[in-house]
C-alpha cells in the first residue's frame, strides 16, 4: 500500500469519526450555548468553535465523545465570558438595546434559575437541559458524583423556594 493511499485512508477515518461526533453532539452543544448566551448567533459561533477544535484534535486521534465535547464547550464558554467581561461597556450598551423577554412561565423559571448560586445553577442546567448524568457532570466539573447529586438536591430545593416566594409576592402585589 502506498503512502498516499494510507494517508487518504487515515483522512477518511478522521472525517468519519468527526462527522459521527458532530452528528451525535451538535444539537446538545448548541443548546448548551443557547441557554448560556444572549442569542442564537453567539451560540452557533461558539458551537462552531468547539467543532473546529474537535476537528483539530481528531487529527491526533483524540477522543471525541460527547463528554469531551462538553468539556471543550465549557472552556470555549469560559473564554467567551472573559472576552465579554473585558468589553463591559459595550455589553452594557447592547443590553439597553435588547428587547425585554416576553413574560410567562418560561421567563419566570429562567429568572428563578438566575437567582441560584452559580454552582447549583450549572449542575441543574447540565442535568436537566443538557441531559448529562451525575457521573458525566462530575467529570465535567472535576468533582465527585456525590457532590453533584448534593448540589442538584440543593438547587431543586432552592429553586422551589424561590418560585414559591415569587408566587407569594405576585399574589400580594395584586
Amino acid at each position: 500500500m502506498s503512502l498516499q493511499t494510507m494517508g487518504e485512508r487515515m483522512d477518511l477515518e478522521r472525517e468519519k469519526r468527526f462527522l459521527a461526533a458532530h452528528a451525535a453532539s451538535h444539537d446538545r452543544i448548541y443548546r448548551y450555548f443557547r441557554r448560556r448566551t444572549d442569542g442564537p448567533a453567539t451560540a452557533e459561533d461558539l458551537c462552531a468553535e468547539v467543532f473546529r477544535i474537535a476537528w483539530e484534535k481528531s487529527g491526533h486521534g483524540d477522543d471525541l465523545s460527547a463528554l469531551v465535547l462538553f468539556g471543550m464547550a465549557k472552556n470555549v464558554l469560559r473564554n467567551h465570558e472573559r472576552s465579554l467581561s473585558r468589553s463591559a461597556g459595550l455589553i452594557g450598551a447592547m443590553r439597553l438595546e435588547r428587547a425585554p423577554e416576553a413574560q410567562g412561565e418560561g421567563s419566570a423559571i429562567r429568572e428563578s434559575i438566575d437567582h441560584l448560586a452559580p454552582q447549583e445553577r450549572e449542575v441543574l442546567l447540565l442535568t436537566y437541559w443538557d441531559n448529562l448524568t451525575a457521573v458525566e457532570v462530575s467529570k465535567l466539573l472535576n468533582t465527585s458524583a456525590t457532590a453533584v447529586r448534593m448540589r442538584l438536591h440543593r438547587a431543586r430545593k432552592e429553586l422551589s423556594r424561590i418560585m414559591q416566594e415569587q408566587t407569594v409576592s405576585e399574589g400580594a402585589a395584586e
